[in-house]
């Protein structure tokens, strides 16, 4: 069977974040003053065969553990879906 994942990667909240930074300071400069602590981070897509929704989830978090997320500096968190 066939699955989706939709997977966000984050900063981890208790380090910096350079891009959600400047993008903050922007939406000043925009006039848009009220929006604030932006937080930059990934979106990824995958398309997965597997036996079951729990193998499917299995493997998108070992993609992630191993390849798609830095542990140390990055959170995720996905959905999976049929296709």
């Amino acid at each position: 069977m066939k699955y989706f994942a939709d997977i966000n990667v984050m900063p981890m909240k208790a380090l910096l974040d350079p891009q959600g930074k400047a993008v903050t300071g922007s939406m000043k400069n925009l006039g848009l003053p009220e929006i604030e602590n932006v937080r930059i981070g990934k979106h990824i897509t995958l398309e997965i065969d597997a036996e079951s929704k729990e193998a499917a989830s299995h493997k998108v978090d070992e993609a992630c553990k191993k390849l798609l997320c830095n542990q140390i500096m990055e959170f995720y968190e996905f959905n999976l879906r049929e296709a």
